[in-house]
């Protein structure tokens, strides 16, 4: 007899201990949605950001929130209320939070299905939902219910339907009614047909697959049926409207932003201005409108060389502000990527970052008429040899510096980096805010001569703006009136900032590589440097002139390769058509030229001054001061090479293997010594062998499996100069 009443009794407790560890558990779970929606309304309500001009900004899909078209309630029309309330929670002025009867009907009806058929979540749990996104998953929808609960503890509940209405999402990362008419219809709430609201009232529940562009219209002219007839029951809507209401087809047109600058807003928005209500930014939005519509053209004409991204950059190098901040193809759905900020994104700038290390080498002593001897070089990589080669597969010899630059040439650049030492060049491209480049000399190496780091367009533009800035670095300013901007870092002497600057704009100095109708003579004197990247990936162009200094990146956010575009072929005729749209109605002027600069006649071919009775080609140059050449200097004292005798190949750890498709017979490798000259005699052992003597700095040496090694003993004039250290290989 007391042993059924026993059992009830230990139930009972324990679905009491399980209601209360249930009730614990889920009150750690909560989130403070109160708070959170207080943040989120504030913020919609106070933060307004324009261009230059007072344009508003802030109208882009790219944010978490609706931040710009939002209406208060009294605003939305009624019928429009009444039609949301009807579709998702015609409860919605009774509950509390949640909807117990519909959430139990809704179960009855998905468990008869063997389906979900339908959901029972209120405005104020979407709500909830909206400001602290979860998972969908049963324990986060339990959750959503009772914050939905405290919220309507602290809001009112036209507060909540006012959020809802102004965030709830759509297609194409729209939110709110307000963006979602003026997307489909392009018009304002007040002017759309009942029929219209319907359809954004219904959208909600599948936006993607009910898309009045292009989703499934019989679904959606279905659900606009259903909840027609709802209203009716509930005497929303007359009865004699409701066949026009559930018929015809819809007025559709797609809308377009005033300023597309979704990502520079973002960029904006990251850097905390929270005290502001106002921001007036550097944009200039009629540029950016134009600009835009040039990048997207080039990228759509280079679609068939597979590339598929890009980026622009535009400054007033004068004052430091932004004026454009271009992402190509920012406003097509159908570009893969376009959500990314490729302004942001780190790249390999390849050629583009050479004239910061001649700079360097500027600074340091070397002259725009230093020889730099453009002649094969090969390094060790890892357990390889590579050799290094000029775009065009070409060696020039020995070439001056401004020559080396022009023609963007590989050798000259690693040499360069060998006199100026790789730790000081990274140094300075630090101090010039290439933050990206955070790994230390040992990882980079010489290869940063060439490219090899990765940095932004936006690092990359501001260095340029140093060198239009007579030497200067400072971070480009994002706020009107050079609000918040730093202070300027001088990296560069202005003389060493303007001859680069002369040498970048220099047509002859780069009629190696270009040739003399090259796309980077602009009419309009500017300095220009391309950059291509290993494999194609990314090809760059960047310049300046007396006041802007523009900057253009091209290739594939999923790193596959583009079909041979080069700087040269790709963005440089974007920076030119870029160049000419600012360069309209102003009057241009020439690069600054250090007035200090001293100005000789040069050999062109032997780096010295030119006197009378000399028989060379001759060129004008400038030097900075205390640089000037002298015409008694020999010829090779001006000419930078690897002097230092040294054993170039094999190098110490050198794996080789046969070649397959030749002889064993037939295959030999060059032993070569560095800084001997013609003359010289060498001595080489092989694996400890006999001597084996030879005449200049090259060995062919029959290639034979196994480990071996090698050294050297160099004579000049019967005297031995230097000993050669034994160097270990492998041939496989």
């Amino acid at each position: 007899m007391c042993f059924m009443p026993r059992i009830l009794i230990g139930g009972m407790l324990i679905a009491l201990i399980g209601v209360a560890v249930l009730w614990r558990v889920t009150a750690e779970a909560l989130r403070p949605v109160p708070h959170g929606f207080d943040r989120v309304a504030g913020s919609i309500k106070r933060i307004q950001i324009t261009d230059r001009h007072g344009v508003v900004l802030n109208t882009t899909y790219i944010n978490d929130w609706n931040l710009h078209d939002t209406a208060v309630i009294h605003e939305i029309p009624p019928f429009l209320i009444t039609a949301f309330v009807m579709a998702e929670d015609k409860r919605f002025l009774n509950h509390s939070g949640q909807d117990w009867a519909a959430r139990f009907s809704a179960l009855f009806e998905n468990t008869i299905a063997m389906r979900g058929v339908r959901g029972a979540s209120t405005i104020t749990e979407q709500a909830a939902r909206m400001i602290q996104p979860r998972p969908r998953t049963l324990w986060a929808r339990w959750l959503e219910g009772w914050e939905a609960e405290r919220l309507e503890q602290t809001r009112s509940k036209l507060d909540i339907l006012e959020f809802y209405l102004n965030q709830v999402p759509y297609a194409a990362n729209r939110r709110g009614v307000v963006q979602a008419a003026r997307h489909y219809f392009d018009r304002n709430l007040e002017t759309l047909s009942k029929r219209e609201m319907l359809a954004l009232a219904v959208l909600v529940r599948a936006p993607s697959r009910m898309d009045l562009f292009g989703g499934n219209s019989a679904m959606l002219e279905s659900a606009i049926e259903r909840l027609a007839s709802r209203m009716v029951e509930a005497g929303q809507l007359d009865e004699t409207a409701l066949a026009r209401v559930t018929s015809g087809a819809f007025d559709l047109k797609r809308s377009s932003l005033v300023v597309n600058a979704g990502h520079f807003l973002n960029y904006v928005t990251s850097r905390n201005f929270t005290e502001r209500t106002e921001l007036r930014t550097t944009l200039d939005g009629v540029l950016q409108a134009r600009l835009q519509a040039l990048l997207d053209r080039r990228l759509n004409s280079l679609a068939g060389a597979r590339v598929a991204n890009g980026a622009m950059l535009v400054a007033d190098h004068r004052s430091g502000e932004i004026l454009a901040w271009v992402i190509g193809g920012a406003a097509d759905d159908d570009v893969p990527g376009h959500m990314i900020d490729t302004v942001t994104t780190p790249r390999q700038p390849g050629s583009s970052m050479k004239p910061f290390l001649y700079g360097l080498a500027l600074e340091k002593g070397w002259t725009a008429a230093t020889l730099i001897d453009d002649a094969p070089l090969a390094e060790m990589v890892g357990y390889g040899l590579h050799n290094y080669k000029n775009y065009s597969r070409t060696f020039h010899g020995p070439v001056t510096l401004r020559d080396a630059l022009g023609n963007s040439l590989n050798i000259p650049a690693l040499r360069a980096i060998q006199f100026t030492g790789a730790a000081d060049y990274l140094s300075l491209l630090n101090r010039m805010g290439f933050e990206t480049l955070s790994r230390d000399t040992d990882h980079y190496g010489d290869g940063l001569a060439l490219g090899n780091g990765e940095m932004t367009l936006l690092e990359l533009v501001q260095a340029y703006g140093a060198l239009a800035n007579l030497g200067v670095y400072r971070p480009f300013s994002v706020l009107h009136g050079d609000e918040g901007a730093q202070p300027g870092e001088r990296v560069y002497s202005a003389e060493t900032a303007s001859l680069l600057g002369n040498i970048l704009s220099d047509p002859d100095a780069r009629s190696l590589e270009f040739g003399s109708g090259s796309l980077l003579n602009l009419p309009v004197q500017t300095a220009v440097k391309t950059g291509t990247s290993s494999d194609y990936r990314d090809s760059w162009a960047v310049g300046y002139n007396d006041r802007y200094v523009v900057g253009v990146w091209m290739g594939n956010l999923d790193q596959t390769p583009t079909l041979g575009i080069t700087g040269s072929t790709g963005p440089a005729l974007v920076l030119r058509g870029a160049f000419d749209i600012l360069n309209r109605h102003r009057e241009t002027e020439s690069l600054w030229l250090s007035p200090r600069l001293k100005r000789h006649v040069i050999c062109a071919d032997k780096g010295i001054a030119f006197n009378d009775g000399m028989t060379c080609p001759r060129r004008s140059e400038y030097f900075i001061p205390g640089t000037s050449p002298e015409a008694s200097l020999p010829p090779a004292a001006t000419l930078v090479q690897n002097k230092e005798i040294r054993l170039r190949q094999p190098t110490p750890g050198l794996h080789m293997a046969y070649d397959p498709r030749l002889p064993q017979n037939l295959q030999a490798f060059e032993f070569v010594l560095q800084g001997v000259a013609a003359g010289d005699l060498v001595d080489w052992r092989i694996d400890g062998g006999e001597a084996l003597f030879g005449d200049g700095a090259g060995y062919l040496w029959p290639l034979s499996r196994g480990n071996h090694s090698v050294s050297a003993a160099v004579w000049r004039n019967g005297r031995r100069i230097a000993d050669i250290d034994e160097a270990r290989f492998l041939v496989k």
